[in-house]
């Protein structure tokens, strides 16, 4: 692989494709992701600038039975787009898995069958020049025979040892497979690469990870004598001289040195113990201590990504790439963690080091990271696209990819500013006598309008939790419907995007007050969104699912015609009118029944207080809703803000309810015996404005908000019952 003459690494992409086994089941990323069936995905991925991405041909899909046949449909098609692209894949062979269920990473005959389905690969595709043999052979022992979490579950040293021998060898007879056909060849060798910190008294165990962490390329590149430090450890826990010596008799360098750095890479020992909780104090047999990320609590800095980096060149002297750069989290802390890696890489390339890439990871998400992939819970982490949209959704991430592909510094608002690793809130137990450094918030804020109303509180809320610098207007500071006022509140807080949650509210009291309705919902909205035009800003504001008639047989989707019933309908119609006439590219947010833990003016609240107190409840049994939970609701409308996304959005719960049957969810969520809920027809509820009887939001854009099941159970957990 050539070196990149430019003063700034390459941007490269990668596409997580996990295959590892928990018991008896294999868990695939592509497979969740849906990336096994978009072959448009390729398409996407060029679409950002990129020319390298790190690619899965994987040995447990491709051929999984010994002696049967394989199935290459996948990766011809993916790989020969690809190549009429011009865009250089680094094929992955296992990535975090065990091979096909004949075989495991305690089979010595792992390295020989590896070896045979390389060089299949390289006879198929002999035109590919990269290859990761086995991605993190030391992280996937640690993971699988260490710690127990994937086949072979084993938790010792023994098959720890067993399990990293058997991947690097495996990483050796596959490259020399794959260089008997093409001699060209070039082996990209990725781990997980962090450091371990810790007082005087655990110097030692942060000593032995600290050499550990090295294992994988000091064996590759024939490092492991008897005079390496770990030399005694291995041998003492089965590995045998032949075993090590079979690497300096074989030496594969690595042509570029992968190094995969997460915000949980750096380690620090406390023996501090009593600080924490005591589900979280471990050791090792000698003392105890709690293993925790360096972020979450060491005060003094790390060695960051640019240290790391340094240390790798300086070891091996051999080029160096990121090869996995992702952060799991809120959007604008994912923009930030590229930010941190990128600009880590190149003061590093600056001080000297030869380092080619950063690799954007990954391009398609991630699932159940957060549990390390032992558990199928379907949490999913995006990255540069967004699968829970058809199609998938460029992030911000993606439009910050395309920046950094062709040269430039990123646009996007949120690449300033700091995220969460280097605020003053990261310390997850913090020590009263030692100073907390770093700023709360990072960059320029976003001006929320209506800041004392229920949603513009609660976006607020969300913003501040999430690090996001976010000024509140309320009422009493702002005319949101005075142009005046408004362009002068952005002149003063110079936000980066604009938060319209300002409006009249009350559905039945429009009907008695239309011209109060109509400048507080119509004309505020035209004035802010003007104002942020003027400024060219993003704007959102909030709309309703009261622009709709009610006569449809399915839920609403984006595209369908409004017909209001009521006067607050017509002036959310009018408003949506109104902003999308008056700003180039608007957000438009349409929600339903919306209800939350921080205030008394929903109707969930209501419900629950009434039949706490031993009152019979009435709620209306005739019009069906999708009720939405406001954290979540503000959460993701801050998702789509940072995104970029513009039009009309329905971002609502996916459940389909009547307002009764709230009631009755509502009671039973809070501990209370609802059967003093009282079912009336919406003729007997004492409304006054006409309701749709049907007004329940769809998209085609997308994904909803989590079921009311689970939003009901975090509205009693984080107080909403108490008001």
């Amino acid at each position: 692989m050539r070196p990149n003459e430019s003063s700034r690494p390459e941007v490269w992409a990668g596409v997580e494709g996990t295959v590892n086994r928990v018991g008896d089941r294999y868990f695939d990323q592509c497979a969740w992701s849906g990336h096994d069936d978009r072959p448009s995905d390729i398409d996407r991925l060029v679409g950002l600038g990129i020319k390298t991405v790190r690619y899965p041909v994987l040995w447990e899909k491709t051929a999984p039975l010994p002696a049967g046949p394989a199935d290459w449909s996948r990766s011809d098609a993916r790989l020969g787009r690809f190549r009429e692209l011009g865009v250089r894949p680094i094929a992955g062979l296992v990535h975090h898995g065990s091979g096909p269920p004949q075989t495991s990473l305690l089979d010595p005959g792992f390295p020989d069958g590896l070896a045979a389905y390389a060089r299949r690969v390289a006879e198929r595709y002999p035109w590919l020049d990269a290859y990761t043999p086995v991605n993190e052979p030391l992280t996937t022992a640690r993971f699988s025979a260490l710690y127990g979490h994937w086949h072979p579950h084993r938790r010792d040293d023994r098959a720890f040892v067993t399990a990293l021998l058997t991947q690097c060898r495996a990483v050796v007879l596959g490259m020399a497979a794959i260089r008997r056909v093409n001699p060209a060849a070039a082996l990209v060798q990725t781990e997980d690469l962090g450091e371990t910190y810790a007082p005087p008294a655990l110097a030692y165990q942060a000593d032995f990870d600290n050499h550990r962490r090295w294992l994988t390329w000091d064996l590759l590149c024939g490092r492991l004598d008897p005079h390496h430090p770990l030399w005694d450890y291995l041998t003492r826990h089965g590995a045998a001289a032949r075993d090590l010596d079979f690497f300096r008799a074989n030496p594969c360098p690595p042509d570029v040195i992968g190094v995969n750095h997460y915000v949980t890479s750096e380690r620090y020992l406390d023996d501090t113990v009593d600080r924490y909780p005591a589900t979280l104090v471990g050791g090792n047999g000698r003392d105890a201590y709690v293993d925790v990320e360096a972020v979450r609590s060491r005060v003094d800095g790390s060695a960051g990504i640019a240290g790391l980096l340094r240390q790798t060149w300086e070891r091996y002297r051999r080029p160096v790439a990121v090869t996995e750069a992702h952060l799991g989290g809120h959007r604008e802390d994912q923009v930030r963690w590229l930010r941190h890696v990128w600009e880590g890489a190149v003061a590093a390339r600056s001080a000297g080091a030869d380092v080619r890439a950063v690799t954007v990871w990954a391009a398609f998400g991630s699932f159940d990271w957060d549990a390390l992939v032992t558990n199928p819970r379907g949490h999913y982490e995006p990255g540069p696209f967004d699968v829970r949209y058809d199609p998938p959704r460029p992030t911000a991430l993606a439009g910050v990819t395309r920046d950094l592909s062709a040269g430039r510094v990123p646009s996007h608002p949120l690449w300033e500013g700091a995220g969460w690793w280097a605020r003053a809130d990261r310390f997850l137990f913090p020590d009263p006598a030692a100073p907390c450094r770093g700023p709360r918030f990072g960059g320029r804020p976003v001006l929320v309008t209506g800041a004392t109303g229920t949603l513009g509180r609660a976006v607020m809320r969300i913003a501040h939790a999430r690090g996001l610098a976010a000024v509140g207007l309320g009422r009493a500071e702002l005319d949101a419907a005075d142009p005046d006022a408004v362009r002068a509140a952005i002149a003063a807080h110079r936000p980066w995007a604009v938060v319209n949650a300002a409006g009249y509210v009350s559905v039945d009291g429009a009907e008695s007050d239309p011209a109060r309705c109509r400048r507080e919902n119509v004309d505020a909205a035209g004035a802010v969104s003007a104002a942020a035009a003027d400024g060219r800003l993003p704007v959102v504001t909030f709309s309703s699912d009261l622009v709709f008639d009610g006569r449809a047989a399915r839920p609403y989707r984006e595209r369908d015609a409004v017909a209001p019933l009521n006067v607050y309908g017509e002036s959310k119609a009018a408003a949506e009118r109104e902003v999308l006439s008056r700003h180039p590219s608007p957000l438009v947010v349409r929600t339903s029944a919306f209800f939350g833990p921080w205030d008394a003016s929903n109707f969930v609240y209501h419900a629950v207080r009434s039949l706490g107190s031993g009152e019979e409840f009435a709620a209306v049994e005739d019009v069906t809703v999708s009720p939405t939970y406001v954290p979540d609701l503000a959460s993701e409308t801050l998702d789509l803000l940072i995104d970029g996304a513009t039009g009309v959005w329905h971002v609502a719960g996916p459940d389909a309810v009547t307002w009764a049957d709230l009631a009755l969810a509502a009671g039973a969520a809070a501990g209370i015996d609802p059967h003093r809920v009282r079912p009336v027809r919406a003729d007997e509820s004492g409304w006054i404005a006409p309701r749709p009887a049907y007004s329940v939001l769809g998209s085609s854009l997308g994904r909803r908000l989590p079921p009311l099941a689970e939003t009901l159970a975090r509205w009693a957990r984080e107080g909403g019952a108490a008001h």
